[in-house]
């Protein structure tokens, strides 16, 4: 069954939500009928976006809101959770998606570090302090979905500011999930979104074609509506490269680092190349 949250006239605010994977899961709530506030850093994109809402919402234009805001400043993300109650009552869907990636090192500059920390899971932590106090209060079935990444759980090497950033979110949605069925009253659930490769402004890194491995946004998108009404906390989306099985595997033996007191990340270690392909194949 459909969450009730995702019901005509609810509210959804997306952050990320001018490109990506925010853009059509906006695009997916906006088709459903919800009104929608799609929030992000980039003025300029929002404008089209909005267009492209618009076009498929039921309420036209007038369900529709944009928000430039710094997800990382908790003022601005203040500001945008009493913005929409005044234009649209409150909030019953959030998505706490806006994500960057520039790229690091372990010794990058430590601006990099912080711009990526102050969007990727401060981020986070602003919109789901500021929002989900309002949206318990209001006694109404409500969704926050946070995005977080395969690579805050398995975290290969190559990006750890990003990585940890992840970690930071997985870690974070799985204490506010336990805070939430534990407050007297709630119906508001959470949930972490863990796509798979998807093609987004973020991961083409100069492509103008869609690689073969990757989804699509939009199969990102129908993939978690499906797995939200299924109940799953954890939302691990496969693209067509990685199935389900192959995620377990790399996820099952980065676990059993600690388990067994293998060196850090030792599916890229030379000694333990063997020992992990024989695990992967394993049933």
């Amino acid at each position: 069954m459909p969450h009730p949250a995702l019901s005509p006239d609810n509210v959804a605010v997306v952050t990320g939500g001018a490109s990506g994977i925010g853009l059509a899961a906006a695009m997916r709530l906006a088709r459903l009928g919800l009104k929608v506030c799609i929030v992000d850093i980039e003025a300029d994109r929002l404008g089209e976006a909005a267009t492209k809402l618009s076009s498929v919402a039921p309420g036209g234009a007038s369900s529709i809101m944009t928000a430039a805001v710094d997800v990382s400043r908790r003022d601005d993300v203040e500001e945008l959770a009493n913005t929409v109650e005044k234009r649209f009552g409150g909030t019953d869907v959030l998505m706490n998606n806006a994500g960057i990636q520039p790229g690091s090192q372990m010794f990058s500059p430590i601006e990099n570090w912080q711009r990526i920390l102050g969007v990727n899971l401060w981020g986070v932590i602003n919109g789901s302090q500021v929002f989900a106090p309002q949206m318990i209060a209001r006694g109404r079935p409500g969704l926050i979905i946070n995005t977080g990444s395969k690579q805050g759980i398995t975290t290969p090497p190559g990006d750890p500011a990003y990585n940890v950033s992840k970690a930071g979110v997985k870690a974070f949605t799985e204490a506010l999930q336990h805070e939430l069925r534990n407050t007297a009253g709630n119906r508001i659930v959470a949930h972490l979104l863990i796509p798979g490769f998807v093609f987004t402004g973020l991961t083409a890194h100069g492509r103008t074609e869609k690689p073969a491995a990757a989804w699509t946004p939009e199969q990102t998108v129908d993939f978690m509506i499906e797995r939200l009404e299924a109940g799953d906390f954890y939302i691990l989306c496969p693209d067509n490269d990685v199935p389900r099985k192959l995620d377990e595997r790399r996820i099952l033996w980065a676990a059993g680092d600690i388990v067994d007191n293998r060196p850090p990340l030792s599916r890229w270690h030379r000694d333990y190349a063997e020992a992990f392909a024989k695990f992967v194949k394993e049933t």
